[in-house]
């Protein structure tokens, strides 16, 4: 199964309620490796590592069909203050 970027944007947005989704393909296009920055408040109050959980629960069937998946997650508020930084 090769996942395609538009897919996984659209999968996290409809079940994490994202506000913004940036996915990059790294495996130069042949869908193995993604890196993700996701912005939902569905992340408030949560600790680094209980956002992993929440991504990693939601897309368990697509991360396990791929070879590697990192992620970043922010808060709306958060995203406000940081986002000048990934750009």
């Amino acid at each position: 199964m090769s996942l395609t970027v538009g897919y996984l944007e659209q999968i996290i947005k409809d079940r994490l309620e994202a506000a913004l989704v940036q996915v990059q393909d790294m495996s130069g296009g042949c869908g193995q490796a993604f890196a993700v920055i996701i912005v939902s408040d569905v992340f408030k109050g949560k600790n680094k590592l209980m956002r992993h959980r929440i991504v990693n629960k939601a897309l368990e069937q697509e991360i396990a069909a791929i070879h590697a998946f990192t992620q970043k997650g922010f808060t709306v508020e958060e995203w406000e203050k940081q986002k000048n930084d990934y750009q």
